[in-house]
């Protein structure tokens, strides 16, 4: 299984949209991390990228995020990839959270001026 995180040196990005980078997670079957690789996305919002077209091309299925609006969820489920919102802090701290159960979707959108997601 491979996981997306919107990154920021080692933290969760705030903001799906915004990410100039991803770090994304090769999980074996018993959820141990055996690969890890850095992801540069293409400029432009999240909803109006490639990202997830590139995502999936890469075995994406999860994506542990911050913030996100709806038109890049929708754009991700296109895609097959599932979201889960509301992460934050540590990318390695996210993503143990995760595969114990830890975390789950928050449900929450990203709704701020000057985006039109």
């Amino acid at each position: 299984m491979k996981v997306a995180i919107p990154t920021v040196k080692t933290r969760v990005d705030e903001h799906f949209g915004h990410a100039r980078t991803f770090t994304i997670f090769t999980l074996n079957d018993v959820n141990e991390v055996i690969e890890e690789e850095t992801f540069f996305p293409p400029s432009g919002c999240g909803c109006q990228s490639t990202v997830g077209v590139t995502m999936q091309a890469k075995g994406v299925s999860t994506l542990l995020v911050g913030n996100i609006g709806q038109g890049a969820i929708n754009k991700m489920a296109e895609h097959g990839i599932k979201v889960v919102r509301g992460c934050e802090g540590e990318i390695k701290d996210v993503l143990e959270r995760w595969v114990s159960g830890e975390i789950k979707d928050q449900n929450i959108l990203c709704n701020h001026e000057g985006c039109n997601h």
